[in-house]
């Protein structure tokens, strides 16, 4: 799957200074950060609607369809802010074997930190 995201990194990046009338990632870049968030919370809603949909229903393909959407989008985000994947699988790969509960209380706790600073 890293090989996919990838390769997914690099389109995105050789897209973001593309003719915004070549491509949608192109087109969404011209526009700026306040219009790929627009669509990152706007596929976060749809989610989170295919995801009561599912759990009233069952069915699951909506719902992973959303996702993909959601994380398409997020990754739009985080190229156009000079960000990839692995920047993301850095952090989660730091959280792994920490209780969720302990890795929060310490976010916290370096996050109070850096406001003092």
């Amino acid at each position: 799957m890293d090989d996919l995201l990838t390769a997914l990194d690099k389109v995105l990046a050789e897209r973001k200074s593309a003719s915004p009338d070549s491509s949608y990632v192109a087109s969404l870049n011209a526009e700026g950060l306040n219009k790929i968030l627009e669509k990152v919370g706007e596929e976060a809603t749809e989610v989170i609607l295919a995801a009561k949909d599912t759990g009233a229903n069952g069915d699951t393909e909506a719902l992973v369809n959303e996702v993909a959407d959601l994380w398409f989008h997020t990754l739009v985000m985080l190229s156009h802010l000079d960000l990839n994947h692995q920047d993301v699988l850095k952090v989660l790969d730091a959280r792994m074997g920490l209780s969720g509960l302990a890795e929060k209380a310490a976010r916290k706790g370096h996050n109070a930190a850096s406001k003092g600073s």
